[in-house]
């Protein structure tokens, strides 16, 4: 099996800009342009077994669309790898617990490392599986959301602080780097993202406690339970993920530049039974988690 390496430059993708252009389910010459959006054609199908072995690709995944991706190696090879319901997508590690063993495809952004594994179809390639680590989901997710505005507000902020800039830069090298120092979560009803005056008062008291931190940031996940589809759920995990960093910096006073950009999960990594009334009660979430960097934590001791 042929291996195509990869180079995790994270913050050099948060500075590619370019139009969108469509193309087909074909690999792309080193030098080409980076893309928002692509377009496979044809109907891939799901059922995948039997199909000629194709490379195992790794890099960074610098466009996407609902049935592909296109992943870029460090060598600036551009390669557009269509996505089947039958490619297996799975992540592991990360200091959210994120090891589901299967992930959906929504997972998969713009920036995120992966290794992919591709059979041959149509004159070009389809995942058979892809493999990333979630301690870059967060990450990717900043890329993904722009954040190149709060790197400058927070420079001008803090720049006679170095060790604090440092720390900051530091996240997007390597997101494992941070201690949990409290989870603070809210509950949600079903299909609804307004806070209850319960979970209003949990926000600021959770901001509250994270501004005695020195270098405190705030990471805000949204999740779902298991009713509704896949598409509902993501969507339903961003709102409700956006209204807690709204509340949060609105009525709790706490600094956009503080904040790392927010997550939306849908139903991975449940709480608890998502077959009980009880357990989906707990699943419809947004977590609070505050973090601080290993590099400037004085107290490693951790919640």
């Amino acid at each position: 099996m042929n291996i195509v390496s990869r180079k995790t430059a994270l913050i050099a993708l948060s500075t590619l800009l370019a139009s969108a252009a469509p193309t087909a389910l074909q690999a792309q010459q080193a030098g080409s342009s980076y893309q928002d959006q692509i377009t496979v054609l044809g109907q891939i199908p799901a059922d995948l077994s039997g199909m000629p072995e194709g490379p195992e690709i790794e890099g960074i995944i610098s466009a996407r669309s609902a049935n592909g991706m296109q992943v870029t190696t460090d060598n600036g090879t551009n390669s557009v790898i269509g996505l089947s319901d039958g490619t297996e997508i799975k992540g592991s590690g990360g200091f959210l617990g994120l090891n589901k063993e299967k992930i959906t495809r929504r997972s998969l952004l713009a920036g995120l490392p992966v290794t992919v594994e591709t059979v041959q179809w149509g004159g070009g390639l389809v995942a058979s599986k892809v493999k990333y680590k979630t301690s870059d989901m967060e990450t990717a997710a900043m890329i993904h959301g722009g954040t190149a505005q709060q790197f400058a507000e927070h420079d001008a902020a803090i720049q006679q602080n170095a060790a604090a800039t440092e720390a900051l830069r530091g996240r997007v090298a390597d997101i494992d780097q941070y201690n949990i120092k409290g989870t603070t979560n809210v509950y949600f009803d079903t299909g609804k993202w307004n806070l209850t005056p319960a979970g209003e008062a949990e926000l600021c008291a959770a901001a509250q406690q994270a501004e005695a931190m020195d270098n405190a940031l705030l990471l805000v996940v949204g999740y779902t339970d298991s009713v509704g589809d896949e598409d509902y759920n993501q969507v339903l995990s961003e709102r409700r993920a956006a209204r807690v960093v709204n509340y949060l910096q609105q009525y709790c006073g706490w600094k956009p530049w503080r904040m790392l950009t927010p997550t939306g999960m849908a139903e991975a990594d449940p709480a608890a039974d998502n077959t009980t009334e009880a357990g989906k009660a707990q699943n419809r979430r947004v977590s609070v988690n505050v973090l601080v960097s290993k590099a400037v934590d004085t107290d490693t001791s951790g919640v």
